[in-house]
C-alpha cells in the first residue's frame, strides 16, 4: 500500500512527464521530421503539424521500449530516482525544452534529460554509469560529423552531371535496406525485417538477412523509379514525404523514451507495463505535435537554409539511419542535432544555400547550456529540496 505522500509525488512525477511528452512533441519530434519538406514548399506547415503527430504516436509505441529502459535504469548505477528526483528531473528537463520552443530555438531535448538524471542520480549518492555515457558521448559526436557529413555528399550528387532519376532509386534503395533492419519492439520482443525473413528463407541466417535486405532495397528504388518515369517533380515530393513520414516514426521511438524514462523505477510497484506505458507517451507527443510543433517547424525550414527537393532528401536520409541506431542501440540522442546538422551540411553544399553562421553557432551554444544547466541544477535543486523535505 502506497502512503498518501508517495502517491502525490508519483502523481505530480506523472504530470510532469506528460508535460515533458508535451514539450518533446512541440519540439524536436514534432517539428523537424518534416521542416526540410515545408522548406522545399512539399507540404505545408499545419499539415506537417498533423501528419508528424500521428508518425510520432505510432513510432513511441512500437519503438520506444529501449530507449525507455536506457533512460530509466542505465544512466545511473546503484540508485534509483526517487519520486521526488524523478518530478525534479523531468519539471527542469521539460522547463529548458519548453523555453527553447517559445524563444525559437531547437534546445536538444536529449541532453537536457540526460544531464537532468545524471545530475539528480549523482545528488541521489548514484555512480556514474561510464560505460553508457561513452556510447551516448559518442553518437553525439559523430552524429554532425556523420550527419552533416553524409547530407553534404548527397546533396552535391544531386548538383553533379549525374540524373535524378539515376540518383533518386539509388537513394531510394539505402533507404530500403536500412528499413529492413528498423528495429520493431512489438515483433518478438524487438526483432527487424531482415531478421524475421531469415528465419523463414533456406540456407544461413547470414543469407537470408543479405536476401531481405536487398529484396527491400530493390522494391523501394522500383517504386520510386516507376513514378520518376511519370512526373519527376511529384517523384521528388512523394520521396520526400516518405522520408519525413520514416523521419517522424522514428522520432517518436527514439525521444519517447526521454519523457517516460524517469519514470519507470516509479512505476514498478504497479504492474505498468511498458507498451501502457509507451501508449501514454505517445499520446503527450501527439498533443505537442499538434499544438506547439507549427512554431519550431518553421524555424528550422526557414532559418538555417534555403532548402531545395535535393537537399532535403539529403538531409532526411542520414537523419533516419542516425535516429534507427539510436533506437536499435537504446541511446538517447537529441532529434534537433540529428536533424539540424543535416541542414547545414547539405545547405553547404551550396554556395548560396543561405545557412546562417550566427544562428548555427547559437544553436550549438544553447545546446551546450542546456546539457551544463540540466546537470548542474538537477544535481543543486535535489540537493536544496532534500534539505526542506524531512
Amino acid at each position: 500500500m502506497v502512503d498518501p505522500v508517495t502517491a502525490t509525488t508519483i502523481l505530480i512525477a506523472a504530470l510532469a512527464s506528460a508535460f515533458m511528452a508535451w514539450a518533446i512533441g512541440a519540439g524536436s519530434s514534432g517539428s523537424t521530421p518534416f521542416a526540410p519538406a515545408v522548406g522545399a514548399n512539399a507540404i505545408s506547415v499545419m499539415r506537417a503539424g498533423f501528419l508528424v503527430g500521428l508518425l510520432g504516436f505510432a513510432g513511441a509505441v512500437i519503438q520506444g521500449g529501449n530507449v525507455t529502459e536506457a533512460v530509466g535504469r542505465e544512466l545511473i548505477g546503484g540508485q534509483a530516482l526517487t519520486p521526488v528526483a524523478a518530478t525534479i528531473t523531468l519539471l527542469l528537463a521539460a522547463s529548458l525544452v519548453a523555453t527553447g520552443v517559445f524563444l525559437g530555438y531547437p534546445i536538444a531535448t536529449a541532453f537536457t534529460v540526460t544531464g537532468a538524471v545524471v545530475g539528480v542520480g549523482i545528488a541521489m549518492g548514484g555512480t556514474p554509469a561510464w560505460g553508457k555515457y561513452t556510447s551516448i558521448l559518442a553518437l553525439w559526436v559523430l552524429t554532425p560529423f556523420v550527419g552533416g557529413g553524409s547530407a553534404y555528399v548527397t546533396a552535391k550528387l544531386f548538383r553533379s552531371n549525374l540524373s535524378d532519376r539515376t540518383l533518386i532509386p539509388a537513394l531510394a534503395a539505402i533507404v530500403g535496406a536500412i528499413l529492413a533492419h528498423v528495429h520493431f519492439s512489438l515483433i518478438d520482443g524487438g526483432s527487424t525485417l531482415a531478421r524475421e525473413g531469415a528465419q523463414v528463407l533456406p540456407g544461413p541466417r547470414l543469407f537470408g538477412v543479405a536476401v531481405v535486405t536487398g529484396g527491400t532495397a530493390i522494391v523501394a528504388a522500383l517504386l520510386i523509379y516507376q513514378q520518376l518515369r511519370n512526373d519527376l517533380v511529384v517523384a521528388q515530393r512523394r520521396f520526400l514525404l516518405f522520408l519525413g513520414g520514416l523521419v517522424a516514426f522514428s522520432a517518436g521511438g527514439s525521444q519517447v523514451g526521454l519523457a517516460l524514462g524517469p519514470l519507470l523505477p516509479l512505476l514498478e510497484p504497479f504492474s505498468i507495463s511498458i507498451p501502457v506505458l509507451l501508449f501514454g507517451g505517445g499520446l503527450g507527443l501527439l498533443l505537442g505535435s499538434w499544438t506547439g510543433a507549427p512554431r519550431m517547424i518553421k524555424t528550422i525550414s526557414q532559418d538555417y537554409s534555403s532548402l531545395g527537393p535535393g537537399r532535403s532528401i539529403a538531409a532526411l536520409i542520414p537523419s533516419f539511419g542516425i535516429a534507427q541506431t539510436a533506437v536499435l542501440f537504446g541511446i538517447p540522442v537529441s532529434f534537433n542535432e540529428i536533424i539540424v546538422s543535416a541542414i547545414i551540411g547539405s545547405g553547404y553544399a551550396v554556395e548560396s544555400a543561405g545557412v546562417s553562421s550566427e544562428k548555427m553557432l547559437k544553436t550549438i551554444g544553447a545546446w551546450v547550456l542546456s546539457l551544463v544547466l540540466a546537470l548542474g541544477l538537477g544535481f543543486g535543486l535535489y540537493v536544496g529540496v532534500s534539505q526542506l523535505l524531512p
